[in-house]
């Protein structure tokens, strides 16, 4: 089969690798039938996650059909058209059963494109099936669930929710890209009086007034620290949420919280950050960090299906999974692309086992 090859920092290519088998009766293999790409992979491209080792199929965003099952997968079938969601879970583990999945200790969490093999590929096995997969409703499309595979658990559990949104209040995020713009949409459920974004760029901040933001901040031009404390009264806002992973916009979400707030990080940092105790010991301001857990998927596809939520608003670029390398190109110089999420459509081939249709093959 045909996948997206990471080869050590800076270094990708479209390789034709083996076809993934059942490793362990819980296993899955799934026929990859749209996938996306995550700022995580660049940050893996960069080299900010030496975890992953040469070799390694990235993606850990996809939906697909089910080609074949371990013995022990009893709650999906072949034929099954499934989300499948960025973080595993065994079900078994004292995190697992606190809805913790994130920090699974039997083999599951954050694995895909990161300790095994991802899903930028044809196929992909898919560990602990019956807790790591979603059935797709029939009436909804594959891009209207995509980015439950990530980016809308993570921007709201990680920063919504730990972020402790509560009506009326005002939330600050700094970074609008696809992260902070999913933050937007998903702090709109809370009704929070005001939600205030914060970036660099003109077009991104455009793009948050499209989604729900009632004021943007370029903090090129403005200082974003005077702009809060003005709307605010001189209090600060409710809730920070970092959606960057750079220290200096960490930094910033930590001058903009109102003594008692939460500053919610959802950057992936490469880099260490500084934490100014000396200011933000006397505030009582709690810090959150955090891994997404994906136990909200239930939640939000809910919100989908009855028309609350469309992230099909975050797709600005749509490629055959062939031109994944063409991409990479064009979701890592975003800035010049205007790209926010970009779509990738697997080939329409067999919904047989790879394996199964290779061996039929040579007989």
């Amino acid at each position: 089969m045909k996948a997206l090859v990471y080869h050590g920092p800076g270094q990708k290519s479209w390789d034709t690798v083996a076809n993934p088998t059942i490793q362990a009766a819980t296993d899955a293999i799934v026929k990859i039938d749209t996938a996306t790409i995550c700022g995580t992979d660049l940050h893996i491209l960069k080299g900010d996650v030496p975890a992953v080792k040469p070799g390694t199929i990235l993606g850990h965003e996809a939906v697909g059909t089910i080609v074949e099952t371990g013995a022990a997968v009893s709650k999906f079938q072949i034929g099954d058209h499934v989300l499948v969601s960025c973080v595993t879970s065994c079900g078994s583990c004292r995190f697992c059963k606190e809805g913790r999945y994130g920090q699974c200790t039997a083999g599951g969490g954050w694995i895909f494109g990161h300790l095994i093999n991802g899903l930028q590929a044809e196929y992909a096995r898919v560990p602990f099936a019956d807790n790591s997969l979603y059935k797709v409703p029939s009436r909804l499309t594959d891009e209207q669930v995509l980015f439950l595979s990530d980016i809308l658990p993570t921007s709201f559990e990680v920063g919504v929710q730990n972020g402790r949104v509560q009506p009326g209040d005002t939330v600050a995020i700094v970074g609008a890209g696809p992260i902070g713009l999913a933050a937007v949409m998903t702090a709109k459920l809370y009704t929070p009086a005001r939600i205030v974004v914060i970036d660099l760029d003109d077009g991104r901040l455009e793009k948050a007034k499209e989604f729900g933001a009632d004021f943007i901040i370029n903090n090129g031009r403005e200082n974003a620290v005077e702009v809060i404390f003005k709307l605010t009264g001189g209090l600060g806002a409710d809730v920070a949420v970092e959606a960057v992973g750079v220290p200096a916009t960490f930094e910033l979400a930590a001058e903009l919280i109102r003594a008692g707030g939460t500053l919610a990080n959802v950057g992936v940092h490469g880099k260490p950050a500084t934490l100014h105790l000396e200011k933000l010991w006397i505030r009582d301001v709690t810090i959150t960090t955090g891994l997404v857990d994906t136990r909200t998927i239930p939640q939000l596809l809910s919100l989908i299906e009855g028309g609350r939520l469309d992230p099909t608003v975050l797709a600005t670029h749509r490629f055959s999974m062939e031109d994944t390398m063409q991409a990479y190109d064009v979701f890592g110089e975003a800035a010049k692309t205007h790209a926010l999420k970009v779509v990738l459509a697997g080939t329409k081939v067999s919904g047989e086992s790879p394996n199964k249709v290779a061996a039929t093959a040579s007989a």
